[in-house]
């Protein structure tokens, strides 16, 4: 499971029309292909042949991203003239390639293609689960099927970039006379154990709430009022030391670590099959996540 969550802080600003969502999207690209043209300008001392290789990933990232810059502008362009040449203030964008990873890669000797190829699997996985929350907290249908859009496109280039990544990894391995398989641990078999205990812990956090409120969180997360009798039956006991509050953050720490195994067992994906499941599972339980985030902070305003 992950140590540290995708993204330092989940979005929570509802976009407002597509004009901001475009221009966040840009600001995202640009970013990225400024830090990979840093990267690729780093790595060109001609003394040290072996940086050569992780050189030539990063102008290739480089190049993607120009291609993705290329894109967003085109689209932009579809809009209303005067919705297309307005400049929409958008908030500071998320990192998604944060200086610290390529930092780490830059000042190490033994940076690899497999490593590289690593860091852009993961930028595009945090762009996955970016337009995933931003999908999720968009009011108009337009504005949502455009984040379902850009993340849909994140999970594709995560999966070509995985290959890539997997090539350079079996590479490396061929070269040190080694097994070129990845070494894989599952964590599938503990999410239908951390579905129950989510399961369980909403129906508990929804026996707090007011009727209209239960009612929300219930059906949000595909649950009925009638269903309430026959779940409460199940639950456990509580500790007497419990408060009122820790519920909904326990109720949170699952999604989250259910969202963590879902994107991780996407990332050790070995088939297609098992890699649109578990894609599958992880868009789902962003999504839920963000639901639950959002519900948590509406109790507490």
């Amino acid at each position: 499971m992950r140590n540290t969550p995708l993204l330092t802080s989940t979005p929570t600003h509802a976009v407002k029309t597509l004009a901001e969502l475009y221009a966040i999207a840009l600001a995202q690209a640009e970013r990225a292909a400024s830090a990979y043209d840093q990267m690729a300008a780093s790595l060109t001392d001609d003394s040290d042949h072996s940086v050569e290789p992780v050189r030539c990933v990063f102008e290739t990232l480089r190049e993607r991203e120009q291609d993705r810059i290329a894109e967003i502008k085109l689209r932009r362009s579809t809009l209303p003239r005067k919705e297309a040449d307005a400049a929409p203030a958008i908030g500071p964008v998320d990192d998604l390639v944060p200086k610290s990873e390529l930092v780490e890669l830059a000042d190490s000797s033994l940076s690899t293609p497999y490593q590289a190829w690593a860091i852009a699997v993961r930028h595009r996985q945090r762009a996955f689960v970016f337009w995933t929350y931003v999908a999720a907290h968009a009011a108009a249908p337009e504005l949502r099927i455009a984040a379902e859009t850009m993340a849909r496109e994140a999970l594709v280039d995560s999966d070509l970039l995985r290959r890539e990544r997997r090539l350079a990894w079996r590479a490396e391995q061929s070269r040190k006379g080694e097994d070129a398989g990845e070494q894989t641990t599952g964590e599938m078999s503990s999410a239908a154990l951390m579905e129950s205990l989510l399961l369980k812990e909403i129906v508990r956090w929804s026996q707090t709430l007011s009727p209209t409120d239960q009612e929300r969180l219930l059906s949000s997360n595909g649950l009925a009022s009638a269903d309430l009798a026959a779940l409460s039956a199940e639950l456990p006991g509580k500790s007497d030391s419990e408060t009122t509050a820790d519920v909904p953050r326990r109720v949170v720490r699952y999604a989250e670590q259910l969202t963590s195994i879902y994107l991780d067992e996407s990332d050790r994906a070995t088939d297609q099959a098992g890699l649109e499941l578990a894609q599958s599972l992880a868009a789902s339980s962003i999504a839920r996540l963000a639901r639950l985030r959002a519900f948590a902070n509406s109790q507490r305003s």
